[in-house]
């Protein structure tokens, strides 16, 4: 089975209505990365020092060896801007999440204990700030679980949220597969929750966000001043905030670092933008797991059956007549590269529509050839599919007058002689009287322009066919 893992259709073209708590038109969620102390350092039984995240331009590892420099940057972090933003944000009322490394929050009682007091949500970034991408699974596994046991030891109780950073292929499932947590955030894919299905388990998706974040103070291309975090945050509340307005009501994550935001003239910025955001009406300040629990009760998940892990049976049996009495070409259709993106109708259609345009003329022919006649014999025997039932009946092709139906049978004989196929239309497209016009031009056209046409009309109905099952 070809199957392609990405989704890149997410929500799709009408993503769910927020419905945000007091009608708020923007959620923003502020997160605070508490990293110091867990970073990449000798004191910490790693081989090498930091080198991410920091004002130092072009710093390197130092296999080996402590970075005196480093370290006292990371250390600005909890000496000095902690404080300057937890002020901030005490003052102006403002939860935040705090994604934090474990040992780091073990090595920082102080501001722990100020997190907690503030009514901040402490959420789980990790054991330890390194990279992970080359770790095996297992041992990201075994740390995923040391960092839940000595999270709840520190903080008091086990983290609801997670967010690795620097995280591997694993990451994502090994957290959800824990069953423990609210919400992850190790994607970048959309501006509003999702579900994610591991098993049998719905895992609440979060998306966080790498470019409205300080971190780009420190990597190129990024932020120079203070002034430009700023206009670079209200340039996106400001769009987000319009697609509210039009009751498009999205999610803006802002991250932040304490030895990054936390340096006065960074902060700055900071300060203009958070004005700037209150001074607006239904703006909603929550946590994120104030965010999971709304998703959660207003937005549960529901789950589908998926084209893209059925078996090869029931993708059959459950699309094969989707092109009249042409099972084929969902046979065919099941072993091109499936994924997400195929799980809707559109979708579908897309992979099913390829087999059908990529058969020979003869095949084609053959699937318009297995379309009833309008009106015709069948109809009247009632031996039509369920779905050219349905479909016929839509524009009262079932209740036709005497000379109605005359008129039919003798336009269908007439068409199929001249052209050797049956006249195929999207009945639902129409109404009896414009199916009767398009009969009436139709006929007159040459055999090459009717085919091309009767094809797309195969593609239409099947389109249609696909929209009553499918999202």
């Amino acid at each position: 089975m070809n199957r392609y893992p990405r989704d890149f259709r997410g929500h799709g073209p009408n993503p769910p209505d927020a419905a945000w708590p007091g009608g708020a038109k923007i959620a923003i969620s502020i997160v605070l990365n508490y990293e110091e102390g867990g970073e990449n350092c000798l004191l910490h039984g790693d081989g090498q020092s930091e080198a991410f995240l920091s004002d130092i331009a072009g710093a390197a590892q130092w296999p080996g060896q402590r970075h005196w420099n480093m370290e006292s940057i990371y250390d600005y972090g909890a000496r000095a801007g902690f404080w300057r933003l937890h002020r901030l944000f005490t003052e102006k009322a403002i939860p935040v999440t705090i994604y934090g490394v474990t040992s780091a929050l073990a090595r920082n009682p102080e501001q722990v204990a100020a997190m907690k007091a503030a009514g901040w949500e402490i959420a789980s970034h990790g054991l330890k700030w390194v990279e992970h991408r080359d770790m095996p699974a297992e041992e990201e596994a075994r740390q995923i679980e040391e960092s839940f046991r000595l999270h709840e030891e520190v903080v008091g109780e086990p983290p609801l949220g997670w967010y690795t950073g620097r995280c591997s292929m694993n990451t994502v499932r090994l957290t959800a597969e824990t069953e423990r947590l609210a919400w992850i955030s190790d994607t970048y894919d959309d501006d509003l929750p999702y579900w994610a299905e591991f098993g049998d388990h719905d895992q609440l998706v979060i998306p966080y966000t790498l470019e409205a974040n300080d971190m780009r103070f420190a990597t190129a291309p990024g932020y120079i001043t203070g002034e430009q975090f700023f206009q670079y945050l209200k340039d996106s509340f400001d769009t987000l905030y319009a697609e509210g307005l039009d009751g498009r009501a999205k999610m803006f994550s802002i991250g932040l670092h304490n030895r990054l935001i936390g340096r006065p003239g960074k902060f700055a910025g900071l300060k203009r933008f958070l004005d700037y955001a209150q001074s607006h009406d239904g703006v909603w300040f929550p946590r994120r797991i104030d965010i999971a629990r709304h998703w959660a009760a207003v937005h549960p998940h529901q789950r589908i059956e998926r084209p893209g892990r059925m078996t090869r049976e029931r993708f059959v049996e459950r699309f094969g007549s989707i092109f009249e009495h042409s099972p084929w070409i969902a046979e065919r259709a099941y072993d091109l590269e499936l994924g997400p993106a195929h799980d809707s109708a559109a979708g579908l259609h897309s992979a099913l529509a390829r087999v059908f345009r990529s058969a020979s003329r003869d095949e084609r022919l053959g699937v318009l050839n297995a379309h009833p006649d309008l009106a015709g014999k069948l109809a009247a025997a009632k031996r039509l599919t369920a779905e050219s039932t349905a479909e016929q009946a839509s524009a009262a092709l079932d209740a036709l007058t005497d000379d109605e139906r005359a008129t039919f049978q003798r336009l269908n004989a007439d068409y199929v002689a001249k052209h050797g196929f049956p006249f195929i239309i999207a009945v639902r497209d129409n109404t009896k009287a414009s199916i009767l016009a398009a009969f009436q031009t139709r006929i007159g056209n040459d055999t090459d322009t009717e085919f091309a046409t009767a094809c797309g009309q195969v593609e239409r109905i099947a389109e249609l066919r696909l929209k009553d099952q499918l999202p």
